[in-house]
């Protein structure tokens, strides 16, 4: 059995939890649907075919912003079920709002730091695993506060199957030149870029995100990583 978040050594969380003040309509949905689709913190090991009974495979999204990309997702793969992690309440609260309107069956949500859900999910559980545009921390001493290290890469080979895609996606050089230090080496994971070209190329079955868009806006040029997992003992 893992161990509790309640009981494991704390795990220092940087980001804002909570940003403008919401409108009743998405307080009312984290009040009354947010409840149906929590995976709610503590130490037992998450079972997805009971989380998502019938479905084909299941996808992670880290930090999933306002839902758009999860939920386009979701929508168009209603045989796949997904998994949001979101610790921002804003975004929680948008993502819902895309459930309730398109009446989406397949989603959970951890409003919680992924931190604390990887350790709890069995073995080669996960076919996809996103992270879109997560925050940067571009100084050097800020560096440790990265999503992306050893340590995370090493337990994103353990859950994913074999095959499995892991996409990553940046705007901010730092991140990218991050990525591209620690998940290449990693002896799990496959770079599947062929050529430079393929770099600036969001999947073809992917959607932009609203980062995304002010990143382009900005003038800054979203980068795609994707990387397999190789097969267990291959």
């Amino acid at each position: 059995m893992t161990t509790s978040p309640e009981n494991a050594p704390r795990i220092q969380f940087y980001g804002r939890r909570k940003g403008k003040p919401l409108k009743a309509g998405r307080l009312s949905l984290l009040d009354s649907l947010l409840p149906e689709l929590r995976i709610a913190p503590g130490d037992q090991d998450i079972d997805f075919k009971s989380l998502f009974p019938g479905k084909s495979a299941v996808r992670l999204e880290i930090g999933f912003g306002s839902g758009e990309h999860l939920a386009a997702q979701a929508e168009a793969n209603p045989e796949i079920g997904f998994v949001g992690c979101e610790v921002f309440v804003n975004g929680v609260a948008s993502l819902l709002r895309y459930v309730a309107e398109r009446q989406l069956g397949n989603v959970r949500i951890y409003d919680n730091d992924v931190r604390h859900l990887l350790p709890r999910l069995k073995p080669a559980s996960l076919a996809r695993v996103s992270l879109l545009f997560p925050d940067p921390w571009p100084k050097s001493r800020h560096a440790k506060r990265r999503f992306i290290s050893t340590s995370m890469l090493d337990r994103l080979a353990e859950v994913l199957i074999d095959g499995g895609e892991f996409r990553v996606a940046s705007d901010h050089p730092t991140y990218i030149e991050w990525t591209l230090v620690h998940a290449p080496r990693h002896p799990a994971f496959l770079w599947e870029a062929q050529n430079p070209g393929d770099w600036r190329l969001r999947p073809a079955d992917s959607t932009a995100t609203r980062y995304e868009e002010k990143a382009i806006a900005a003038g800054r040029t979203p980068v795609f990583l994707n990387f397999s997992r190789r097969p267990r003992g291959g």
